[in-house]
């Protein structure tokens, strides 16, 4: 019930609303001027002042949808508001053009034109000031003048002449055509670009209505998303959702009061099990019987179950086939839209019955639920029915203006400005709205970017808390912005160094996105990278590319392998491996986030000349790394050379090392000594039993005498180098081995020439090449201890 003290005041209503001043026929015939819709009501109260009563709309008719269940299918006011906006710019450039080639019908200049006339002879740049306001009050103003007949189209008779009723429908076609041409589209190129990313339904509804776009359009966009398979599971199950809705308050309105639980329970076996015509009565007296343990007297349950039998029958009737067909049928005429035959196979029943729960406002225990059995529910399970009210939330478009200038300072890097702003937004709606409002919590979040990015995480971490609890209080504890706040929550306190509690917060995260959206979803890849970045922060950087990989597949398979979060993924891995100085992968990696850059931003967009600078980093990189290798392979083949021109030049000394080399391999011969011997013609079997009789003669006491004769270690390549660079001949004292060093060099032999010859060669097969997708044999830990462990067995 609205309350006017003038009879005007209607008028300065309707001119808000866009609603045009009409002229309609009562049943009598005669005429009644109008600013407002045929519905609603208007009398003269005992207080003598004038009320209008039952405004179910202030739009026109959506002529895209006619018929007899088409009477309240209205346009949005959002819409309206956009349309008029759009109007209102064409109609203001059409005036400039206008007045630029026909300067002959300006208006007569008042006396503040030409005082602003000669200020900007005087100043150019007021010149440009004036000429931009003056743009913007004309657009507000033409805006405010675009009017529309809310009861064309309708079964009411207009007055008029045929050219006025012409224009007036003419408008609203106009209307119509818009959300068609115009909505339709850009909300598409919206949500393929991860601009808009609903998570579930609830997050769905409130984006359409949004854009001025009604839930009937649904069939509609899911026929142009069919690319992404993401969104065509959220738009599918959000259409058989809504079909669910309306067939069983169809059942409940048919059932009596004592039988809401068990209409309930069924319905949900018959929509997420399988209930047949044969099983229906066993599922019915075995929930019967487990929901009325006791009763008194058999002439009371005979009656009582004659009764319920009665009442029972509408909704016992419904079978799971039966269900699902007339949800075909539903979604075909309401929604236009054909629903697949996998559909109900395919359909994720717990988001399915989250969906269905709130929008029914029912109460459920929770428990796990078994979904593979014929009847997961049970009639105990129903909790309760809550009533689900539709209701305006007050808003403050003060505030909004202020959260918007805040936001846009805040892009430019002004941050005490935008502190400044958002701090005045945010009283603003403490004393409009109160504290438990999501304006609020929008507000919050702002600020605690703000702080973050001025470096006060524990400012930030304060905000950032309060955002978290207004969304629990308001929008529940599973909302997908309540999500995002347990992420907000774990970068703040990761910048804080609190590895413990981001990663405690993230996990709530990733949580909370499985429920509302499943793990299928952009989102979930998007914290996947955060997550990643926390673990290379702390050095963990193998977990780290096992998520990035993860968040690369889930990308490449829900947008495609040229979308733009799929590059930000191969950034994100280009990073990585340069962290661990694989260089040849971070270019190869750059180089795709490169190409799927200038492909879909363009080439003078910031962040491909970002990733170019960066190929060119890693690139160069990638080059150090390879000239150095080759330097320390030349330097090894010279000194090799070297080596083998000094041997050929000094045949003493090579006789010199062949004589060691003979009294090495003699004494290993002996089968005496507590370590066997390795080399050639030696009965490895016979050496390890000689030593086990040792071990068993000195058990029993008995005394063994060895005779073991001290192993000369052939002299490696390494002293051979420091002979031929320090040019002199070595001696005898050079050639033995020293006691007690005996197995130091031998140890030594094997591990110099191993570590110096196949430097490179480790250091290369770290760095190999390898496909963009999987992380690759060469970066487990387990293979990297492994191979640790195949140098020590080698050097020893």
């Amino acid at each position: 019930m609205i309350c006017l003290n003038n009879k005007n005041s209607v008028l300065e209503a309707a001119k808000h609303l866009h609603i045009k001043e009409h002229t309609v026929l009562d049943g009598a015939g005669k005429s009644v001027k109008l600013a407002a819709p045929v519905e609603c009501k208007g009398i003269v109260g005992s207080d003598n002042r004038h009320y209008i009563l039952d405004l179910m709309r202030a739009t026109p008719r959506d002529v895209n949808f006619n018929g007899p269940n088409s009477r309240f299918c209205v346009l949005r006011p959002e819409l309206i508001t956009s349309f008029c906006q759009t109007e209102a710019e064409t109609m203001s450039k059409r005036a400039s053009n206008g007045a630029v080639d026909a300067p002959a019908e300006s208006v007569i200049p008042t006396s503040e034109d030409i005082g602003s006339l000669e200020t900007s002879e005087k100043n150019p740049k007021s010149s440009v000031i004036i000429t931009e306001k003056s743009s913007s009050t004309i657009c507000e103003n033409t805006s405010e003048e675009i009017l529309l007949n809310p009861n064309v189209f309708t079964e009411f008779k207009i007055a008029g002449t045929e050219e006025e009723i012409d224009s007036d429908e003419n408008g609203v076609k106009k209307a119509t055509a818009y959300l068609v041409e115009v909505v339709l589209p850009k909300f598409v190129k919206d949500l393929c670009s991860l601009e808009v990313s609903p998570m579930d339904g609830q997050t769905l509804t409130d984006a359409l209505h949004a854009h001025g776009i009604n839930i009937r359009y649904l069939g509609k966009i899911a026929n142009d998303i069919k690319h992404l398979p993401h969104l065509w599971d959220i738009f599918t199950t959000e259409i058989i959702v809504r079909s669910a809705k309306h067939i069983i308050k169809e059942i409940l309105r048919e059932s009596q009061d004592q039988d809401l639980a068990p209409a309930v329970s069924h319905f949900l076996n018959c929509f997420t099990g399988s209930v047949s015509p044969g099983n229906t009565k066993e599922i019915y007296k075995k929930d019967n019987a487990e929901h009325t343990p006791g009763r008194k007297s058999n002439k009371k349950s005979q009656s009582g179950a004659a009764s319920q039998s009665n009442h029972s029958a509408a909704y016992m009737l419904l079978t799971t086939d039966s269900l699902w067909s007339h949800i075909q049928e539903f979604a075909k005429s309401k929604y236009q839209f054909e629903l697949p035959e996998e559909a109900r196979s395919r359909v994720k029943k717990l988001f399915v019955i989250r969906n269905l729960c709130l929008k029914m406002g029912i109460s459920i225990v929770a428990r796990k639920y078994n979904f593979e059995v014929a009847s997961p529910f049970k009639i105990l399970d129903i909790c309760n029915l809550l009533p689900v009210v539709k209701h305006s939330v007050p808003s403050c478009s003060e505030a909004k203006d202020l959260i918007e200038n805040g936001k846009a300072r805040l892009t430019e890097g002004l941050l005490n400005e935008a502190y400044t702003i958002f701090s005045e937004a945010f009283s603003l709606l403490q004393q409009v709205t109160g504290p438990m409002h999501r304006d609020v919590a929008n507000c919050c979040r702002y600020l605690a970017m703000v702080l973050y990015h001025a470096g006060d995480m524990a400012g930030a971490i304060m905000q950032q808390h309060k955002e978290l609890i207004i969304n629990e209080r308001c929008l529940g504890l599973d909302h997908p912005d309540t999500a995002h706040s347990y992420g907000n929550m774990a970068l703040f306190y990761h910048g804080l160094n609190q590895t413990q509690l981001s990663m405690r917060h993230m996990s709530r995260t990733l949580l909370l996105l499985s429920l509302s959206s499943g793990p299928e979803h952009p989102d979930v890849a998007s914290t996947f990278i955060n997550v990643a970045m926390m673990y290379q922060d702390a050095g963990k950087m193998n977990t780290a590319l096992r998520y990035l990989q993860e968040a690369l597949k889930k990308n490449e398979r829900l947008l495609g392998p040229e979308h733009i979060q799929t590059g930000v993924c191969y950034h994100a891995l280009a990073i990585a491996f340069n962290c661990i100085g694989a260089y040849k992968l971070s270019f190869q990696h750059e180089t795709k986030t490169h190409e799927i850059f200038n492909k879909q931003l363009g080439s003078d967009d910031l962040r491909t000349r970002d990733s170019e600078n960066w190929v060119k980093t890693f690139k160069m990189r990638d080059v150090q790394v390879n000239a150095q290798k080759q330097k320390m392979q030349s330097i090894d083949a010279s000194s090799a050379q070297k080596t083998i021109e000094m041997l050929k030049a000094n045949p003493d000394l090579l006789q010199a090392f062949q004589n060691a080399a003979v009294r090495s391999s003699k004494s290993t011969i002996s089968p005496r000594g507590d370590t066997l011997p390795r080399g050639r013609g030696v009965d490895e079997r016979a050496a390890r039993a000689a030593t086990e009789i040792r071990k068993k003669a000195a058990a029993r006491g008995v005394p063994v005498h060895t005779h073991s004769v001290p192993v000369q270690a052939t002299p490696d390549l390494s002293q051979i180098r420091n002979i031929m660079n320090s040019s002199a001949v070595p001696d005898a004292s050079s050639m033995a081995p020293k006691k007690g060093n005996v197995k130091a060099s031998s140890s030594s032999d094997g591990a110099t020439i191993q570590n110096q010859n196949n430097a490179s060669v480790i250091n290369s097969n770290d760095r190999a090449p390898a496909p963009p997708v999987g992380l690759g044999a060469g970066l487990s830990p387990k293979n990297d201890q492994k191979k640790q462990k195949a140098k020590k067995v080698t050097a020893s």
